[in-house]
């Protein structure tokens, strides 16, 4: 008979945790769940290649009623003491909101409980002694303020299931119960700040929906300043709400519906008469949900702020992905702090959004600024004012023709390059110029727009063409328009889920409106190969990235500095740089898969005509009239400099210093002597982890590696920039390995192994050399199969033990 110490975790849950929950109450199909994966795991980028890491994952998480957690269970086997899971149990409640905190070997349970005030923090239980639904969910209520039998019925509401199996996200599972639990105990002003793409009218309709059941809420109103807002909400999750729900529209008063959704603009207007709002009672609505509140409620003369102090007595609810708090307006003042704050930099590192690598592209005009030679006219024959003109006065006071050629020549070329099918939004000055760069994208991309003149569109609030294509841009299903040129449309509030490339050539000083821009791509959707977009930026706008209120930092960012014309394959081979280590999963301590080109290309078709690979898939513009205070000019010479790389740190602020100056800097706030940073070095069983830690801390690697010879390791390198140690090459170190007789310590088969192992490191250095799958290629592959050869050394433990004292006497001298 097996002992308790010699079964696996899962058996102990199966055999032990699960039969003591059921003992106690919890029902296995609506109360607990098993292996739980919350996050989807980080999307991490190489090349044009794509993997994700691993996903977060609770070993129990147990619920009132669906989609109300309330305790997690971490387990571990019975080799471990009882409370060997705490820590983790107590990382992932504090991700999760949840307030009791269990670990088990199998033996019993500790039981950390967040909401004690007072008395122990912590005690143990046997297996029998586990808390029931009933016990938990009294302490809950009690923690919460909810114990009054309004309140608890609220709190109790059942979420909405439409029968697909679709969960909220756990983010939205704490906004949306955060939410009704204020609302329960009395708040009527709530701020939810989620980032764009992560589901903030889902997360409405649920507090809508559960509110409206529980009978707490009879009339609600949506307000939304957009029409795509509106149709998008009518036609996505709130269209269960079936005949109950009613669009105002043509400012006409309809009393005898449940849910409203309106245009703030469509409740109010200049005129008395069109202030329709008025025609209701100030008691009419119980529950207002304001999206995208941080357009016009923040201000205390908005007409949104007019409408929302007439209905003072109703609970208000403020959306947004960038709440707004300056002088003129904020956010927080009205709605109060924000009650949840899901931030894109999470999103990002949970899988739930798209990562982004940015290119910087500056024109001698741009940098330099432009100066009219004497006697300069514009277009028309009239002499040009005489001043030098800069980025800021670029399509907004001056045009430039060539510049406006430029960028879109720029932009073509890399689409290109990578997928002239991906589709782009280029955010313009203004319509007018909108429309020329879609004129000069259009004859730059002539062969497509031959075949269908939608390739590329102005998609601008005075063109109802264009408009009138803005279902089709987001939409995946549908492959035109490709590039959407717009000035201030596109900026909020639609949902591109596909969209791969963002281009800046607009000037952004707005914090809100930068993030709001970035948004357009941050959405994910795997099955059209959407993982991650490219931000081209030609106004400097990513300067913004090391704004202390930006929250999630690019993957990498390239600039453009120096005076000749970039190449199509400089420009991507550049950004898509493959040749990058590959990163380092911080959910399991191993370096990242990645799928092959082959492998991520399988789903995608041949385009007959136009040659291009995209996912396999289930007109004419209005005339724009030159606006009057600009000045047109041509026959300017304008270039883009050529490109290098620009270094950040990891706070998103450019490193100004020398490079190796910068290095030594860096490694030495994290090691500050040469002894430091060996006796780590030589205590750690991956140091591929520790190199790849300190490129995440801000060292330059990359640049580091390409600034002296290939053959000199990469620990050799970083030892001599921070403590000026003479470095060794690879095939040095390799050789001194063999000068010492080490391997005569292994029998013949073994002994060729480590030898191979020892040539593979002087070739490809540290990385491959931890990666046993360095065992599935040359030479090692003609030693035998990976299990063959981890045989020769008693088995994958001892193989890899094997090649940790490998490691160890190759920096021997270190």
């Amino acid at each position: 008979m097996l002992s308790k110490k010699d079964l696996s975790e899962r058996d102990i849950c199966t055999k032990f945790i699960t039969p003591a929950l059921e003992k106690s109450g919890w029902n296995k199909f609506s109360q607990f769940l098993e292996e739980v994966s919350f996050t989807d795991g980080k999307i991490y980028v190489k090349g044009k290649l794509t993997a994700r890491g691993k996903a977060k994952r609770a070993d129990y998480i147990l619920y009132y009623k669906p989609n109300i957690p309330i305790a997690i269970v971490e387990a571990k086997d019975n080799q471990h003491a009882v409370g060997a899971g705490m820590m983790q149990a107590l990382d992932y409640a504090r991700i999760l909101d949840i307030p009791f905190v269990f670990s088990s070997n199998g033996d019993g349970f500790l039981f950390h409980d967040r909401t004690a005030t007072a008395g122990p923090l912590e005690t143990e239980l046997g297996l029998d002694d586990f808390p029931t639904p009933a016990a938990l969910w009294a302490r809950y209520k009690q923690a919460k303020g909810l114990a009054s039998p309004v309140a608890a019925r609220m709190a109790e509401q059942e979420y909405y299931l439409d029968g697909t199996g679709r969960r909220p996200r756990y983010y939205q599972q704490i906004a949306i119960n955060r939410t009704i639990e204020a609302i329960a105990r009395g708040q009527n002003r709530i701020l939810l700040v989620m980032a764009t793409g992560t589901g903030k009218t889902y997360t409405a309709f649920q507090i809508v929906h559960r509110l409206w059941k529980a009978g707490a809420k009879k009339r609600i109103l949506f307000l939304a300043d957009r029409n795509a807002l509106l149709d998008q909400t009518r036609k996505g999750d709130f269209k269960h709400f079936k005949d109950k729900m009613h669009v105002v529209e043509k400012h006409q008063v309809e009393k005898s519906y449940e849910i409203y959704l309106s245009l703030y603009q469509g409740l109010t207007g200049t005129e008395e008469d069109r202030n329709i709002y008025r025609q209701f009672s100030p008691e009419f609505f119980d529950l207002i949900i304001v999206d995208e509140c941080h357009r016009g409620s923040a201000r205390d003369d908005s007409n949104w702020r007019e409408i929302l102090t007439y209905f003072a007595g109703a609970t208000q609810i403020g959306l947004t992905a960038t709440p707004r708090e300056d002088d003129a307006t904020s956010n927080s003042e009205y709605f109060g702090e924000a009650l949840y704050t899901y931030s894109l930099k999470q999103g990002i590192n949970d899988g739930f959004l798209a990562p982004y690598k940015v290119v910087r592209i500056g024109t001698n005009v741009d940098l330099d600024g432009w100066r009219p030679e004497d006697g300069k006219t514009d277009v028309h024959g009239q002499l040009v004012g005489d001043r030098v003109y800069n980025l800021r006065d670029f399509d907004r006071k001056l045009v430039i023709a060539e510049r406006t050629e430029l960028v879109a020549r720029k932009i073509t070329e890399f689409l290109k390059a990578t997928n002239r099918f991906a589709k782009t939004i280029v955010f313009c000055v203004d319509i007018d110029h909108a429309e020329r760069m879609r004129s000069a994208l259009a004859n730059q991309n002539a062969d497509l727009v031959r075949l269908d003149h939608r390739y590329v569109m102005r998609i601008t609030g005075d063109n109802e063409l264009g408009k009138m294509e803005l279902d089709n841009f987001i939409n995946p299903e549908e492959k035109y328009p490709v590039i959407a040129t717009t000035s201030e449309l596109m900026t909020t509030g639609v949902d591109a889920q596909t969209c791969q490339v963002i281009v800046l050539d607009s000037n952004i000083s707005s914090m809100t409106k930068f993030k709001q821009i970035i948004g357009r791509g941050t959405r994910i959707n795997e099955e059209y190969g959407k993982l991650f977009f490219t931000i081209l930026d030609f106004r400097q706008a990513t300067n913004l990235f090391a704004d202390e209120a930006f929250d999630g930092d690019p993957i990498r960012v390239k600039e453009v500095t120096a005076e000749a014309d970039l190449t199509t394959e400089e420009l991507v081979a550049n950004t898509l740089d493959a040749a990058d280590p590959d990163p380092i999963d911080p959910e399991t301590g191993e370096p990242v898969e990645f799928p092959t080109e082959e492998e991520q290309d399988e789903d995608l078709e041949l385009d007959p005509v136009t040659g291009i690979r995209y996912p396999r898939l289930t007109s004419s513009t209005s005339t724009v009239h030159e606006p009057r205070g600009k000045t047109y000019v041509n026959n300017v010479d304008v270039s883009v400099l050529l490109e290098r790389e620009v270094v950040f740190d990891e706070h998103g602020k450019p490193v100004t210093v020398k490079l190796t100056d910068y290095a030594r800097q860096k490694i030495q706030e994290h090691f500050a002597t040469l002894d430091d940073f060996l006796s780590t070095w030589r205590a750690s069983d991956r140091k591929a982890a520790i190199l790849q830690e300190l490129e995440e801390q801000g060292v330059p690697v990359a640049q580091l590696r390409a600034s002296v010879s290939a053959d000199v390791d990469l620990f050799d390198l970083l030892c001599h920039v921070a403590y000026d140690r003479p470095p060794l090459t690879r095939r040095e170190r390799a050789s001194n390995v063999r000068k010492r007789d080490y391997f005569t310590k292994y029998g013949p088969p073994a002994r060729r192994i480590l030898e191979a192992l020892v040539d593979k490191y002087a070739d490809e250095g540290l990385e491959n050399l931890e990666d046993i799958k360095v065992l599935q290629v040359l030479p090692l592959s003609r030693l035998g199969s990976p299990l063959e050869i981890v045989s020769e050394f008693g088995g994958k433990v001892k193989y890899l033990k094997a090649v940790q004292e490998l490691e160890n006497e190759l920096y021997q001298s270190a």
